[in-house]
């Protein structure tokens, strides 16, 4: 049988890029990645070599390629990350576009050994002097890239990459279906570092359906794994923002970050997620579940199943999330939570953490599977509508009641 044929490659050098760390590329890429795409598609290749680039900007049939040696770089210079509207945070404001861009494509691929470099301290400095000025202000006050930014794309292939050093979110996947996230190892400074990387989230699945994630390292100063929507009142009428389900994350490890999967800040419907066959080697809260009280919500049938934890983390940071509360004049709305399971867990962790609700939000038992684990701290605080069904499971060698 002969071999299919390949599209052809398109060099960015063959375009003028060039590869000294300094000289900004943006232009020559996306002359590039242009071509490629008048030809009929074809693979866009950053060879080895550092090169230095403003927002690029894929398009249908054109894969990204970043070959083994070569570091994709972010400028920083936030001129070169122009404001278009954009999704944040669950709303369409007119903000910063990412790095990497791609928008209503089928079969995207973004491929390769080698390495995107969000370059992103600068950003982070800025973030932190506003929040040192107004300890207040909100994360969209200070103005920073993603590293991706995939808005309403089918049959993502994202795979083999290095991620670093974002100045913001990492990979934003919006109102996609049928993702791959695979081989992807992602890396932002966390605490110890001299500037941490705020909003440094590892994925974010946001508005999103059948989405995979497997084999990948996470190493972040935010949630390596968040689930999102929207956020206020009346999310739940937001047609812009469809249920995340039927979400897959698998043979993970996760090191640093704030929550290894995380619904919310802005999340209305979330399903059918799963969480199996990974390890968790750091400070990480594992089920974070932010309940805002200004949202209606519905967390349901998430299942976390044959997972190693050894670090210094919560295993459960379930709360009540008021970061910028806003009814709008508004009645409340309420939450529900239900189909939570965690089966086959060992390992040692920080503390078994809490489970706290706002009044109003409807709870069903927590279920624990043969969960073994001994913790720094023995303390578990639960909520007075939050109960545990337990079998086989054990903290620091006690039934768990």
């Amino acid at each position: 049988m002969t071999a299919p044929l390949l599209a052809a490659d398109f060099v960015i050098t063959d375009h003028g890029a060039i590869a000294d760390g300094t000289t900004l590329n943006t232009s020559a890429i996306q002359a590039t990645i242009d071509a490629a795409h008048d030809a009929g598609g074809g693979r866009v290749v950053i060879p080895a070599g550092t090169f230095r680039s403003g927002a690029i900007f894929l398009k249908q049939d054109v894969e990204l390629h970043v070959a083994a040696g070569a570091i994709l770089l972010g400028s920083d210079d936030l001129a070169d990350y122009p404001k278009r509207t954009t999704r944040i945070e669950g709303h369409f404001p007119e903000w910063r576009v990412a790095l990497v861009n791609a928008s209503q494509i089928d079969g995207l691929k973004l491929s390769g050994e080698g390495e995107i470099n969000g370059n992103g301290r600068v950003f982070w400095e800025a973030f932190w002097a506003r929040r040192k000025e107004n300890p207040q202000c909100t994360n969209l006050e200070v103005e920073r890239p993603r590293l991706f930014f995939i808005d309403r794309c089918t049959n993502v292939d994202i795979r083999g990459l290095t991620l670093r050093d974002s100045g913001f979110w990492n990979i934003h996947l919006y109102n996609c279906q049928k993702v791959l996230v695979e081989n992807v190892s992602i890396h932002a400074p966390g605490p110890g570092a001299p500037v941490r990387a705020p909003s440094s989230d590892g994925i974010d699945i946001d508005s999103c359906q059948d989405v995979v994630v497997r084999g990948c390292f996470i190493a972040v100063d935010d949630d390596c794994i968040a689930l999102k929507g929207t956020k206020g009142p009346l999310a739940d009428q937001d047609e812009t923002s469809p249920p995340v389900e039927r979400i897959l994350v698998e043979n993970c490890t996760f090191q640093d970050g704030h929550g290894v999967l995380t619904c919310g800040s802005e999340a209305t419907l979330i399903r059918d997620v799963v969480i199996r066959d990974s390890k968790v080697i750091g400070d990480i809260n594992l089920v974070r579940l932010k309940l805002r009280p200004d949202t209606p919500q519905h967390y349901s049938n998430i299942l976390f199943e044959n997972i190693e934890v050894q670090g210094g983390g919560r295993l459960f940071d379930v709360n009540p999330w008021l970061q910028f509360f806003d009814l709008k004049g508004h009645p409340k709305p309420s939450r529900q939570v239900d189909g939570i399971v965690l089966r086959n867990f060992t390992g040692h962790y920080g503390s078994p953490g809490r489970i706290v609700t706002n009044e109003g939000d409807t709870i069903a038992p927590i279920v624990l599977d043969n969960v073994n684990l001994t913790f720094d701290k023995s303390d578990f605080k639960l909520g007075d509508n939050v109960t545990i069904e337990a079998t086989r499971s054990t903290f620091n060698g006690e039934p768990v009641n």
